[in-house]
């Protein structure tokens, strides 16, 4: 266990799902945070295209915070859910080997649980592993909708974000810097 101002770090799982805004969000809080605490941070995306370059991954560069887009984007839009499922399955690799390089003190896994919804990934299965390979002290963020209660039981902090009001109802587009 790594020593952080006098206390043993214990690495937590944190899990921002539910069905409002905000949860992609609350991880980059994080991560801006520990990064200021210059921890060695990373972010793996499992949804969003690897075409993206949106505000998130445009400070990312600009802060030299280790990011990974692995997605083909929404899968609602998707032309072939096999190479969706695919590239998933190539992030959950890459993630893997970050989790257990032991090189990071935090990594979030952006929208992983759209995985366990798709059939692509089984979070049984990634719990297991995660049990068995994520260091000790390594503080772990997974983030998405629907979370599976195996990934709610497993964790250490689940926040859930729940929309009471969005501009969409009114027929207003995603705005740039508010969400994306």
């Amino acid at each position: 266990m790594q020593i952080e101002d006098g206390a043993l770090r214990h690495g937590l799982v944190l899990v921002n799902t539910g069905n409002g805004k905000g949860k992609t969000t609350a991880m980059l809080g994080t991560l801006v945070r520990a990064w200021g605490r210059e921890m060695h941070v990373c972010v793996v995306q499992f949804i969003k295209a690897e075409t993206g370059n949106w505000g998130e991954i445009r400070a990312a560069k600009k802060l030299a915070i280790e990011w990974h887009t692995l997605g083909d984007g929404f899968t609602w839009r998707s032309k072939d859910l096999t190479e969706s499922g695919n590239k998933a399955r190539a992030a959950w690799a890459l993630a893997q080997g970050k989790i257990a390089s032991g090189a990071y003190d935090i990594i979030a896994l952006d929208e992983v649980t759209y995985t366990f919804q798709y059939g692509w990934l089984d979070a049984t299965r990634v719990i297991e592993w995660l049990r068995a390979n994520k260091p000790p002290e390594l503080h772990l963020i997974l983030t998405g909708r629907d979370a599976p209660p195996e990934l709610v039981e497993y964790a250490d902090l689940v926040t859930e974000m729940r929309e009471i009001k969005h501009p969409y109802q009114k027929g207003i587009l995603a705005q740039a810097g508010v969400e994306f």
